[in-house]
């Protein structure tokens, strides 16, 4: 998959938290706290680097487990996983007529095992965030500040109720697709609600620092989620919206995209 490039440089992330009291209202939430892990918004300083336009796909990662046959649903350790790891695939096949959909039933491990396989690593957080914005900094959605609907990404409203193939709403200003609906999606971080609040100027990420090797199967500790899926509300699609899942959360809701650093 050829990758798209984007510069970097001083970016604004999170969300004003005097929007707080107008969010609420406006997404129907009662629940001040939903928002309060985007707050407070702040300025970072990001390095050039690249990002796929789309999810991983089922053909592609099966292309992973052929060569990687531990990572096959039959092989790979139960610590790894919550026991639904590919669990809608057939032996060793995916889904009649869904190679192009975002794999799913993948956790954590195995997304990270994906991406070193392909020379890659997971997103940031401030990355993704970052990218979804399309080069508009203010931007609520990946393609504007228009409400949701059923024609600009596949969530809840869309009665769909499963994955759709990538690629198949628009793209934001960045030329990346599925950045809102579809599959949740994985980044690097460890999840730590308070992160906007203390996070580092520069190159942020979250509890864990780079991986190296096989480091990464000794993490423990949740991991941040971005984007929203085909259940999702119009609150969950927004690209400052923070979520997390465990490790090994392996569900039909969740995948993953590739990015890796550069330089300029």
């Amino acid at each position: 998959m050829e990758m798209t490039h984007l510069p970097g440089g001083t970016v604004a992330l999170g969300t004003p938290a005097t929007a707080i009291d107008e969010l609420m209202p406006r997404y129907g939430i009662n629940f001040r706290g939903l928002f309060t892990p985007e707050t407070p918004q702040h300025t970072v300083k990001l390095a050039p680097f690249a990002i796929d336009p789309y999810p991983v796909t089922n053909r592609l990662f099966k292309l992973f487990v052929d060569d990687q046959p531990q990572w096959r649903r039959d092989r790979i350790p139960a610590h790894l996983h919550n026991g639904s790891y590919l669990h809608h695939w057939q032996a060793n096949h995916y889904p009649a007529g869904q190679a192009e959909h975002p794999v799913v039933y993948v956790g954590w491990y195995a997304a990270v095992a994906y991406t070193q396989w392909v020379n890659k690593r997971l997103p940031t957080e401030a990355e993704w965030e970052y990218a979804a914005r399309g080069g508009v900094p203010d931007a609520e959605f990946p393609w504007g500040n228009a409400a949701v609907d059923p024609s600009r990404a596949n969530y809840e409203a869309s009665s769909i109720g499963m994955t759709t193939p990538v690629g198949s709403y628009p793209p934001n200003g960045y030329g990346l697709y599925d950045l809102a609906g579809n599959v949740w999606e994985y980044c690097l971080d460890a999840w730590q609600e308070d992160f906007y609040k203390v996070c580092p100027v520069e190159n942020p990420i979250a509890g864990d620092t780079w991986f190296t090797g096989d480091d990464y199967l000794q993490v423990t500790t949740r991991r941040v989620l971005r984007g929203g899926s085909w259940g999702g509300s119009p609150v969950n699609l927004r690209v400052a919206y923070r979520d997390s899942h465990p490790p090994t959360g392996a569900g039909d809701h969740v995948g993953f995209r590739c990015a890796k650093s550069r330089y300029a």
